[in-house]
């Protein structure tokens, strides 16, 4: 069972949230917090697998309360609930190393799939905020392409199909799978290209690649629970979160 604790100072978005995650039955909302002070004090005594927490919230907003998670509850996968009018506070999220961005008006099923992802230690990014991300950190977009490919020019063959299939939202069993190895090599892949690349963690690494237009088609790859834009890693389940490179 994910447990998830839920933060939005607006309830009706806090309903709609649960509603959603209580369609999986693998999942358990344990908390929900009015505030990010409310958020803080709730994990602490809840302790869950994810954090769910909106951008904007009065006292202290999510990417503190973010902060203050990670320093206290290092286990707790924190992802931020945004919305298109948030481009600065998605940059500094995504510099301060959460583990993912997910829209409040995306496809319910990008909502389910990016707990599951984050709970196995991976990362989730909405399709809709890489984009967004990537023009607001971008400045001029030729320039930042030119750039992400020079970053990832030194990686092996294998290494950028990892990094491609990854970007797409496969997991690693679907990377595994795709190339014919065990899933242990794809871990042992993305950890290396993200100490390569003085990278914190998958979402980044998965930013960059779309950057640099380095995102392999997936039409082929067998359906594991992963939406679009999902970043799953292989981890054993909730309870078993491993380093965010993995």
């Amino acid at each position: 069972m994910i447990r998830v604790l839920l933060a939005d100072d607006e309830a009706m978005i806090r309903a709609g949230v649960r509603a959603i995650l209580t369609t999986d039955p693998g999942i358990e909302v344990v908390a929900e917090a009015g505030d990010g002070h409310e958020a803080v004090e709730a994990a602490r005594a809840h302790r869950p697998d994810v954090a769910l927490l909106d951008i904007r919230m009065p006292r202290l907003d999510g990417l503190a309360a973010a902060g203050e998670l990670r320093r206290l509850l290092p286990g707790t996968a924190v992802v931020m609930l945004t919305t298109f009018s948030e481009d600065d506070y998605i940059a500094r999220a995504l510099g301060g190393g959460v583990d993912g961005f997910l829209l409040k008006s995306g496809d319910p099923r990008e909502l389910i799939a990016g707990v599951r992802a984050v709970a196995a230690g991976g990362a989730a990014l909405s399709p809709t905020v890489a984009r967004r991300v990537i023009d607001t950190l971008g400045g001029v977009r030729l320039t930042r392409a030119a750039t992400a490919r020079a970053r990832l020019a030194p990686l092996t063959g294998r290494e950028r199909e990892v990094v491609s299939l990854l970007a797409a939202g496969c997991s690693n069993q679907e990377i595994a799978a795709r190339m014919r190895v065990v899933e242990g090599t794809v871990k042992a892949h993305v950890s290396a290209v993200l100490g390569r690349l003085g990278l914190r963690n998958r979402v980044q690494l998965a930013v960059l690649a779309h950057e640099a237009g380095l995102v392999a088609e997936t039409s082929e790859t067998s359906g594991t629970g992963s939406a679009p834009g999902a970043v799953p890693g292989g981890a054993p389940g909730p309870g078993g979160r491993g380093p965010a490179g993995a």
